[in-house]
């Protein structure tokens, strides 16, 4: 068998049995001054003897070695084009930020939105074209959650609960206006500005250095060396699930148009929302995240009788002092940061710019993320680094349609989606959190 005709696993064995082969002929050659003597080499056997005859055998297969090589990395390149050509159809589209104008104008997209995968998906086009029969399920792995829902700040957003008919709800298009008009719903703000990786298990397990005393000091000539202490501790933060579900009508499920703005505007942002608010105040109880708010460790600034402004610098302070990080945002909620923004001189004069600009969200020269999940008289700083805290997605966004109670003899389904992830602090005393902000 030529080594063209191989396939990669062939090959890959192959040169991996000629690397070995080399290297224990490598392994008798060498001498105790770190050179080559072939001399010595009895790896080709009796009728293989002499410098000369060893090297020649030696060159044979290492040009062996390389055009098994070559081979190698021509199927590997045509298998990464295959996967690249797969990914383009499956999940690589453009990603529309606000004011970019719709679906983000001539840009190419990056991903794919939720609904978007789904109502394109041909598992699900063809379950849709034979009459939605049954139940389908849906996943998508190897797409990460909160890129997936990060696109549904540009859906459609109603929030409603109740079952949606063409009868009530979203009735048939008639005479009027495009869209609708959304209903008031709570904006996405933390974890704009949290960092995300992945975890391939059930719960995150980390060391936090709980102790840190550095004792370098000057040494005198012949002096004894100071002692430093660092201590680690285990920790370990679950994987928590959260999802949504949805009623729909066999109708509105065949009509595939209107699944990818229904998915988009109410599953994945639900989905979202709520991971917003949980990686703010969750409690850790039962199957809640636990958020910003309630991660043991994190510094504690009274207001006393301070001005806010200098509350948030006093946090600034003590990240910097305690936490031994750089601070990068503040988060607060909107009420607090009008009182901010809405700061005057003695002589009327606004210290945040005149109303006639929009003016700057920033406080110290940090971005200020509104949050209205935590109360008013609230806020929070932070090192919102990769290093000190983590959104961790254990898979992506899986979305699921069946049957629930009665749906099968009333026409409906149900349409449902889920991801699963933790909130971990690698470093609590990174993050501050200011009370009595209020008043």
């Amino acid at each position: 068998m030529t080594v063209k005709s191989l396939t990669l696993k062939d090959a890959r064995e192959k040169a991996q049995t000629l690397q070995d082969n080399l290297g224990k002929v490598f392994a008798e050659a060498k001498t105790d001054d770190g050179q080559y003597d072939y001399n010595k080499v009895t790896y080709f056997g009796a009728e293989v003897k002499g410098s000369v005859s060893v090297a020649e055998k030696v060159k044979a297969m290492n040009d062996e070695l390389d055009e098994v090589m070559g081979h190698v990395e021509t199927l590997e390149a045509a298998d990464n084009a295959a996967k690249a050509h797969a990914d383009r159809g499956k999940a690589r589209r453009g990603f529309g930020l606000p004011g970019g104008g719709e679906k983000g104008g001539d840009r190419p997209r990056l991903i794919k939105s939720l609904g978007e995968l789904v109502s394109d998906d041909k598992l699900y086009l063809d379950w849709a074209e034979k009459g939605a029969k049954g139940q389908i399920d849906l996943a998508y792995d190897d797409v990460w959650a909160t890129d997936l829902l990060a696109m549904a700040t540009s859906g459609n957003t109603i929030g409603a609960k109740a079952l949606m008919t063409t009868a009530a709800g979203y009735a048939p298009e008639a005479v009027r206006l495009p869209g609708f008009v959304e209903h008031t719903t709570r904006p996405i703000e933390l974890i704009d500005i949290l960092p995300t990786s992945r975890t391939g298990n059930a719960q995150v397990t980390y060391m936090e250095e709980t102790t840190r005393n550095h004792g370098a000091v000057e040494v005198a000539e012949g002096g004894e060396y100071a002692e430093s202490e660092f201590v680690f501790t285990e920790k370990s933060s679950p994987v928590r699930k959260i999802g949504d579900s949805l009623p729909v009508t066999d109708e509105q499920l065949e009509d595939v148009p209107f699944m990818g703005s229904y998915i988009n505007g109410r599953l994945s942002f639900g989905c979202r929302q709520r991971l917003d608010r949980q990686a703010l105040i969750g409690d850790g109880a039962g199957s809640n995240l636990r958020g910003l708010k309630n991660i043991v460790g994190i510094q504690v600034q009274a207001r006393g009788g301070d001005p806010v402004p200098d509350v948030f610098y006093r946090m600034m302070t003590k990240i910097r002092m305690n936490g031994q990080a750089v601070p990068t945002h503040h988060v607060m909620h909107p009420l607090d940061w009008e009182g901010i923004r809405l700061l005057r001189t003695a002589d009327g004069i606004y210290v945040f710019g005149s109303p006639s600009e929009a003016g700057p969200d920033r406080l110290w020269g940090l971005p200020v993320a509104q949050n209205s999940a935590d109360a008013q008289g609230t806020g929070y700083t932070g090192s919102f680094q990769q290093a000190w805290i983590s959104l961790v997605e254990r898979r992506g966004v899986d979305v699921q349609i069946g049957y629930v109670n009665d749906q099968f003899k009333k026409g409906q389904r149900t349409v449902r989606a889920d991801l699963r992830t933790a909130l971990v602090a690698f470093r609590p005393p990174a993050f501050c959190q200011g009370t009595g902000l209020a008043g």
